[in-house]
């Protein structure tokens, strides 16, 4: 390439890698401005500058994880459909999960930057189409096997040439859609996002010339390299292993769905197999290598914060990933949920990276979900068909020394933002009655995980409504660590208009009907908790009981702290220290045969009332069909498996340890 060869001074080095970055920040400002849809206002999206390779030379300072480690892929095969057939203005659409994409909802738009009739590299501006077509509103069809339930898939195609929008093509992915209006919109927005980078990138060459500036978009790689290299040489080599888990497989029995990470760190290098992951299950929750890879990296990435993320960072990685498995499905399997073995392979890398380097130990965060509604509203004529898309934050894990953050974005993207509710009820027929954080939701720890939240709504003025649900962790609930026990099971309830009861969907379905009055109400888990909750300062939990996080009931049941009341309207509360002693002893005794207790019998305590959810998964590690108290025999041996090896070995252990 020209100008690899030329040396930068230090400055300007520095000047042209912040620069690069800056560039891809200014495209998220002109999408912010300008989009159609309220998804992509609130930042579900990504951007890229890529090289002309379609190497990946600078991400945004907000972009979300969980797309920037694909983007170099799909810019990759644009440029393998179009190598010989660019012009200046040119700008092509993609959104292949099987190129290296995420899901078909996430659309790419690719602009190749000329500078003297040569390609020196390419914008991409990637964002998250409320709906691309498919058998539910919001392309989310949970028990979809294949693409073709899921919606549109767009190969690389020219969507704008050599300046001018190519209006056949445009209004053929529009018209596929639910809403052909806002999908225009955001292919303007993203298209004029592109040109924004590439007048900056042009404007660089201006100031430095081609040769410095294609020596900027080489150099910045190498230094991430040559950082990532380093600081891999100085860890121990060796292996570490760990699984975790999908809540099922719809289309099979009972039993929840391994992904087992093994890392080894050889020299200056790091590899992530996942043999042994389970085969491509029956519905959308499979990931294709791209978005595997993405989740690798943004898992590891975690670790080295304070580094750029570039296609320098990806050099030092080997993802091996066996096909036609739940991390490397091909083509025509369905993979619109890939987020949900997304974020567990984030979380087990995670995990093993708090082994290596236990300063910086994190548990379980809560997993993303997704809440979408779509049907006819009848407050307007002019756009009868409404989409709402909805995702909630919730809480990260305990960390070595400090408590995990509360009510946060998702791990798989902390640059999301959190919808708000007045934004809603203007462009959806449904009103928000209830989003509070939910006491007793952080898993217990010697540093608790951050809470999460429950967000409640009722359907209005609509007709022909359907409901569905993307989630997950509802048996595979959000475990603990070194000690730290779960949180809590995900699910949505749903209440009909005039009925007094409610109804448990738990955490996966689709295409559910609804109408005028019913509301449906789901928590979002916090996250698990760091070391033996016993071990937590008594004073802490006080605290945090006067801050609503956790009930007196849990207080004691959980952390065997016994708090008195002084005044609950001013939340003063004292820790009983002689009972909190004699609990905590009491607890150590007796919590081994808590977690050995008969599974049957722990179900049948929880049908008559006798305990609930979080003692279920907290004391005795059992996982219920949390609607009618049924015993998941399977999902609870495995669930018990991974509550050992994580938390009640370090239980076992003598106190001075």
């Amino acid at each position: 390439m020209a100008g690899a060869d030329t040396t930068l001074d230090p400055v300007t080095f520095e000047v042209l890698k912040n620069s690069f970055i800056t560039a891809v920040d200014q495209m998220a400002e002109q999408i912010l401005r300008t989009c159609y849809s309220f998804v992509i206002y609130n930042r579900d999206f990504s951007n890229a500058l890529n090289d002309a390779n379609g190497d990946s030379v600078a991400q945004g300072n907000q972009d979300i994880a969980v797309h920037v480690g694909t983007l170099h892929y799909t810019c990759k095969d644009v440029i393998r459909f179009f190598r010989d057939d660019m012009r200046p203005g040119d700008v092509f659409a993609i959104n292949d999960p099987y190129a290296g994409g995420t899901h078909f909802p996430d659309v790419r738009l690719v602009r190749p930057i000329f500078v003297d009739d040569e390609v020196i590299g390419y914008a991409q501006s990637n964002g998250h189409w409320s709906d691309v077509g498919g058998s539910v509103p919001g392309s989310f069809d949970v028990l979809a096997r294949d693409m073709f339930r899921e919606g549109l898939r767009i190969t690389p195609v020219r969507l704008f040439d050599a300046g001018g929008l190519k209006r056949d093509v445009a209004h053929l992915i529009a018209s596929n859609t639910r809403d052909p209006v806002s999908i225009i919109g955001d292919m303007q927005a993203q298209a004029e996002a592109t040109n924004v980078a590439a007048r900056d990138i042009i404007r660089l060459v201006g100031k430095y010339g081609k040769d410095t500036v294609l020596a900027g978009m080489a150099s910045v790689q190498d230094y991430v390299e040559r950082a990532v290299r380093a600081r891999l040489a100085a860890l121990p080599d060796g292996t570490w292993e760990t699984a975790d888990y999908i809540d099922r497989d719809p289309s099979a029995g009972e039993g929840m769905i391994p992904i087992r990470v093994k890392l080894t760190i050889a020299g200056d290098r790091v590899i992530y197999d996942f043999t042994g992951s389970h085969p491509c299950i029956g519905s959308i929750y499979n990931s294709a290598f791209g978005a595997t890879f993405s989740a690798v990296v943004a898992g590891m990435k975690t670790f080295f914060p304070d580094l750029p993320l570039n296609s320098g960072f990806y050099r030092v990685i080997e993802v091996i990933a066996p096909e036609d498995t739940i991390v490397n499905a091909r083509w025509p399997i369905g993979v619109t949920g890939f987020l949900m073995p997304f974020e567990k392979i984030m979380n087990s890398i995670y995990e093993i990276w708090s082994r290596i380097m236990p300063e910086r130990a994190i548990a379980c965060a809560f997993n993303l979900e997704y809440l979408l509604t779509g049907g006819h509203d009848l407050r307007s004529a002019d756009k009868p068909i409404f989409m709402f898309y909805d995702w909630l934050p919730g809480g990260w894990g305990g960390r070595n020394g400090r408590d995990g953050c509360n009510v946060t974005t998702a791990c798989f993207g902390t640059g999301l933002m959190s919808q708000p509710v007045e934004g809603q009820e203007r462009g959806n027929p449904i009103l928000t009655t209830e989003y509070e954080i939910l006491t007793d939701s952080a898993g217990p720890g010697r540093w608790r995980g951050g809470a999460g939240v429950r967000k409640t709504s009722i359907l209005r003025e609509a007709e022909r409504t359907v409901i569905s649900y993307i989630c997950d962790r509802e048996r595979a609930v959000v475990w603990g660590i070194n000690g730290g026990l779960p949180s809590m099971p995900h699910g949505l309830h749903l209440q009909r208009a005039g009925q007094d009861t409610t109804e448990w969907l738990g955490s996966v379905f689709s295409d559910v009907a609804i109408g005028s009055g019913d509301s449906f109400s789901r928590p979002t888990a916090g996250g698990g908790g760091y070391g033996d909750p016993l071990e937590r300062d008594p004073a802490a939990v006080r605290e945090d009981v006067a801050d609503d996080y956790v009930s007196v009931e849990r207080a004691a049941r959980d952390y065997g702290v016994v708090l008195r009341v002084v005044d609950r309207d001013t939340c003063d509360y004292a820790v009983d220290t002689e009972a909190t002693e004699a609990l905590r002893a009491q607890m150590r005794r007796e919590r081994l045969d808590w977690i050995a207790t008969d599974p049957e019998e722990v179900a049948r305590r929880f049908r008559a009332g006798e305990i609930d959810a979080l003692d279920a998964v907290r004391r005795y590690g059992v996982v219920l069909d949390w609607g009618t108290g049924t015993l998941l025999p399977r999902s609870t041996e495995q669930f018990r498996e991974s509550f050992h090896a994580r938390s009640v070995i370090h239980w076992a252990k003598p106190a001075a340890e």
